[in-house]
């Protein structure tokens, strides 16, 4: 598929070229999104919500990805490590300090006794239970697809056969073309701001000084380990540097706990948990009416424009590759498990992070006379090695480990994004080891190229614009929603008996298509799948 590296390459060329105009016009379409639309995003995450609700306790939930005798291939550790690596590690690393300061006296709807429970109840609404069921429906709708009907594990086969014959293979290629395009770019510009955000963490404890030489070589390195880990596969590579991911945050949040405000810490956690139960609702359908049909100057004349809107429309343009990669690596777990592990439980390790980490930066920031908003409002990356570079004793060290959780998470980000992307191109073919080295050293270019032509005004603009994109597919994924539902209430014993026979262990000359992960010949779901075929269920 030539069209996607020719539009991606054009898209650069533009924005390098233009940035000012380009800048501009992406503005008034996020103006555009935000002041007529507002409403749909707010609705689009209620019914990902109550979809992954009703999978949860309908008689689907027994379903098994993969057939009845299909077993998980990965502990449940390692499966939590995985998909919150590849899902929300590197932002929330940033995030989970910076907006409980930046929301701490703008937090619409709470109330509360403590003028910094807003910002911290608001966090947990954004990063916790309703963006992991943005990830989590679109990722069951490719599970199942993939896993027990035989598909290929992309967007256009878990969506198109819903639609009139004819219409299905030009849909086809807009799905793709989208989910592509929205994976390169959202990894490529990820990938510059993660740069600069291990560069800061450097200089932190180092003392050298963040600059484009140093950008450039943390890319390099970067995208060399990526490589690595692709080399290796998901369970020599992914699996043990997400494993990796998850001691260090947990040794981080204990040291920040113990040594840190601890009591100010649990008052905090204790109340803000209660908050964010008795507020969830009315966060959930806040829409701010009062702007609603307003003809806005600017987005950055509504609260959600900035927050709400903005990180579902963050979410939704990076569900193609964090959805593929948690379905690719969910097999032999059922529906329910799948659906209650891929929200609950890393909704509750947000909770946690940010209740621990941004309760922290809070304290801190008020002993200090608000010194960390200050350095936040400059660099939301500021916040996290402010903070930690307060806590007594071990402070250093932190810095430490926190600028190796930068490198690390968006290595699984990046790895997870090849093995997605690898899917999307290559299908029905495998996709080998080496084909997905050259993804990464693909995408390390496009954001090379940002970085040294146009510098970080370009890499914000392009990501920007990549989120924007967020509109148009979230009507893909409605769709894509749709079809699932249709496909588990059809679900005939004729299409069980399809099942198990898809799912059926021995070999078969269609194996051959199977992508293999590993060099070795491992593969990572050992029961074959078959190739699509569009007249399927």
């Amino acid at each position: 598929m030539t069209l996607p590296p020719l539009m991606i390459a054009a898209v650069v060329v533009l924005t390098i070229r233009h940035p000012e105009r380009t800048a501009e016009l992406i503005d008034r379409m996020r103006t555009f999104v935000t002041s007529g639309f507002t409403w749909h995003f707010v609705l689009y995450s209620l019914i990902a919500v109550g979809v992954c609700a009703w999978l949860a306790i309908s008689r689907h939930g027994r379903i098994r990805l993969g057939g009845p005798q299909a077993r998980p291939e990965h502990s449940r550790f390692a499966w939590y490590s995985m998909l919150f690596g590849c899902g929300q590690g590197i932002g929330l690393i940033f995030w989970g300090i910076a907006q409980p300061l930046m929301l701490r006296v703008d937090a619409p709807l709470i109330s509360g006794s403590s003028p910094s429970e807003g910002g911290v109840v608001w966090t947990y609404f954004h990063w916790g239970v309703t963006a992991w069921a943005m990830y989590c429906v679109v990722a069951v709708c490719l599970a199942y697809s993939h896993h027990n009907l035989g598909k290929t594990l992309t967007f256009r086969e878990a969506t198109v056969d819903i639609l009139p014959h004819r219409a299905r293979r030009p849909a086809g290629v807009v799905v793709e073309l989208l989910a592509i395009i929205a994976t390169v770019l959202g990894l490529a510009t990820s990938f510059g701001f993660a740069s600069m955000q291990f560069s800061a963490g450097l200089q932190s404890f180092t003392g050298v000084e963040s600059g484009p030489g140093i950008w450039m070589g943390v890319i390099l390195t970067l995208a060399g380990l990526t490589a690595i880990s692709v080399l290796l596969g998901v369970n020599k590579g992914m699996r043990r540097i997400s494993e990796t991911n998850s001691v260090l945050s947990i040794m981080l949040m204990v040291i920040v706990f113990v040594f840190g405000p601890t009591v100010y810490t649990l008052s905090n956690l204790t109340q803000t948990f209660g908050s964010f139960i008795t507020h969830f609702v009315p966060m959930s359908f806040w829409t701010e009416a009062g702007e609603g049909g307003a003809a806005l100057d600017s987005w950055q004349d509504t609260w959600n424009g900035w927050w709400t809107v903005f990180i579902w429309c963050w979410v939704i343009a990076f569900s193609p590759f964090v959805a593929g990669f948690i379905a690719r690596i969910s097999r032999g777990r059922t529906i329910r498990e799948f659906v209650l592990g891929v929200t609950l439980v890393p909704s509750l390790i947000v909770m946690i992070w940010v209740g621990i980490i941004g309760s922290a930066g809070l304290h801190y920031d008020d002993t200090t006379d608000r010194s960390i908003s200050e350095a936040v409002a400059e660099d939301s990356a500021a916040g996290l090695f402010l903070t930690l570079d307060m806590i007594p004793v071990l402070g250093t060290g932190l810095l430490v480990i926190a600028t190796i959780l930068v490198a690390t998470y968006y290595v699984t980000s990046l790895d997870a994004g090849s093995y997605a992307l690898a899917e999307f191109v290559s299908a029905p073919k495998k996709a080998g080891p080496w084909f997905r080295v050259v993804l990464v050293a693909s995408i390390g270019t496009v954001a090379v190229v940002l970085l040294t032509l146009g510098g970080t005004q370009v890499v914000d603009t392009v990501q920007t614009g990549t989120i924007i994109g967020a509109f148009p597919f979230s009507f893909v994924i409605l769709v894509m929603i749709v079809n699932l539902i249709r496909r588990l209430r059809c679900r005939t014993a004729a299409v069980r008996r399809m099942e198990k026979e898809i799912n059926d262990p021995r070999h078969r000359a269609e194996d051959d298509h199977l992508d293999h992960d590993d060099p070795g010949g491992t593969t990572e779901s050992s029961p074959v799948v078959q190739p699509a075929q569009g007249d399927r269920p």
